[in-house]
């Protein structure tokens, strides 16, 4: 990777750009040294989509009831994720779920839990309501920007 006097060199981000297209990436990101490189887009918007039928509820406990409206409006009510990993509902598989659908929930209480690159990473609720949907089943890959839990 090559700086020019003027920043990075742009041919770099465009080469970066293009394989995130070609491979339908959502983000890429290079490291050398003491420059780090890193090419995101966003996530198509999604508007709207169905509530799921029961989520399913980590080991041995009982599936979350849908208690969600048949549509959920996604846009300005989902909690999305903040990065690429695996989500986990619980702490561990033995552990109580951090959430359940109908649980009231407080501004920077603990969601849940994206596991990426061996660090485990807590995601805060970032606002008070009541969980109406949990849109992943546990233990599952999650994509950057997508729609994980809904909160009215």
């Amino acid at each position: 990777m090559s700086i020019k006097k003027t920043g990075v060199d742009q041919q770099l981000i465009r080469d970066l750009a293009g394989i995130l297209n070609d491979t339908n990436l959502t983000e890429i990101e290079v490291e050398l040294g003491d420059l780090k490189v890193r090419v995101s887009r966003q996530a198509p918007a999604v508007h709207a989509i169905a509530a799921p039928q029961p989520a399913y509820a980590p080991s041995g406990a009982q599936p979350i009831a849908a208690a969600a409206p048949a549509v959920v409006d996604v846009s300005k009510n989902a909690v999305t994720s903040p990065m690429v990993g695996t989500a986990y509902l619980a702490p561990s598989p033995d552990a109580k779920a951090f959430i359940e659908v109908g649980q009231k929930v407080k501004e920077g209480q603990t969601l849940l839990i994206i596991e990426a690159m061996k660090t485990m990473n807590q995601i805060p609720s970032p606002r008070a309501g009541t969980v109406t949907a949990i849109l992943f089943e546990d233990a599952t890959p999650v994509e950057y920007g997508m729609p994980l839990v809904v909160i009215e």
